[in-house]
């Protein structure tokens, strides 16, 4: 994985809430990076000592993110009732801090989760009539994850929040870095980009890694078609137009 400037912050920011057991929160604009710096952070965390929930979230209410929880440890809850899903979660969690492992609960998509599951995801995280957190948590998702935690509802679980990370466009020099890491990862080890390569997939691109990777994949097969040995601007131009 390309090393990022952004990256080892937000591995950094992870670390420093599962040791306080509390949250952290990744936000960035589509393509920017989140989903893959969540699963960097998770792959960090030793099987024997973390178990790992790890979900996407969706639109749905509260009773069925629950159950997307119970899922996650591998156990059904049929029942509809709110009641017995938060006792089923919890206990889950619970028997998992009783063999001496740290529960984390890792939400991708965050910001598509209903606002009324903000003011209630807090209660997973403590044991009963005690304050101490048992589920150090991790949120990723787009720019508008933040303005759903800074409402009234969502105040629990912001107040157990630590540390934050902003996941930016990146510049043409760590793209141009970047783009010349993954061709060497393929056994590139020639000048396979012209000069102004680079710079047309940053340019079309915005900056953010999905685009780009989309950018680059279709330029090199624009230039295999016309089995060029280069690829070059106009390839990235000729990729662009397949795009929405």
């Amino acid at each position: 994985m390309f090393p990022f400037k952004a990256l080892e912050p937000c591995v950094e920011r992870f670390k420093y809430a599962l040791e306080s057991g509390a949250a952290c929160v990744i936000t960035g604009e589509i393509g920017s990076g989140k989903s893959t710096t969540l699963r960097l952070c998770s792959t960090k965390l030793h099987p024997a000592k973390y178990k790992t929930i790890a979900l996407i979230a969706h639109s749905g209410s509260w009773n069925e993110l629950l159950r997307q929880i119970i899922l996650s440890f591998g156990a059904e809850c049929r029942t509809n009732s709110l009641a017995v899903l938060i006792r089923t979660a919890r206990n889950l969690i619970l028997e998992v801090v009783q063999k001496k492992q740290v529960p984390v609960l890792l939400i991708d998509e965050a910001h598509l989760l209903r606002q009324e599951i903000f003011g209630q995801i807090h209660t997973l995280t403590q044991s009963e009539y005690d304050s101490k957190s048992i589920l150090p948590m991790m949120l990723s998702g787009q720019n508008q994850l933040l303005d759903k935690l800074l409402s009234y509802t969502a105040r629990p679980l912001a107040s157990r929040i630590v540390a934050k990370s902003h996941l930016e466009a990146l510049a043409l020099a760590e793209m141009t870095a970047y783009l010349d890491h993954h061709l060497k990862v393929t056994g590139v080890n020639h000048g396979l980009f012209v000069e102004n390569t680079a710079h047309a997939i940053h340019q079309g691109s915005g900056g953010f890694l999905r685009k780009a990777n989309l950018l680059a994949r279709g330029a090199l097969m624009a230039a295999a078609w016309e089995k060029s040995q280069l690829v070059t601007a106009e390839h990235v131009r000729l990729a662009a137009t397949e795009l929405i």
